[in-house]
């Protein structure tokens, strides 16, 4: 197995951006917005779901590390005028509010 990255998180990585919290909210009204924890990598929180890794997916669900976006998010991120990252897996919005680093 290679460290190298797969064309798709290069792809999805390349369409991530920083974006105003309350231009997303007709993507929330559908309930097409998944929150990533900060501990966990964006895009390859992206990359599982593009690639319908189930067992990934139902795992990060299961821990809370992955969830939809609620009323509570939407209101806190709407008055603080937050800018998440985000990134596209149709039919999902995957957002993340900043991303904790690493331990070195």
């Amino acid at each position: 197995m290679t460290d190298l990255p797969s064309e798709l998180m290069i792809k999805l990585n390349r369409e991530t951006a920083k974006i105003d919290w309350q231009a997303l909210q007709r993507f929330y009204a559908q309930g097409a917005v998944l929150v990533v924890a900060p501990e966990l990598d964006l895009v390859a929180s992206a990359v599982a779901v593009a690639e319908d890794n189930s067992q990934y997916i139902a795992e990060l669900l299961a821990k809370g590390l992955l969830q939809k976006a609620d009323e509570n998010h939407a209101q806190q991120w709407l008055a603080e005028q937050t800018e998440v990252w985000a990134v596209v897996v149709a039919p999902w919005v995957l957002v993340q509010r900043e991303r904790k680093p690493s331990p070195q």
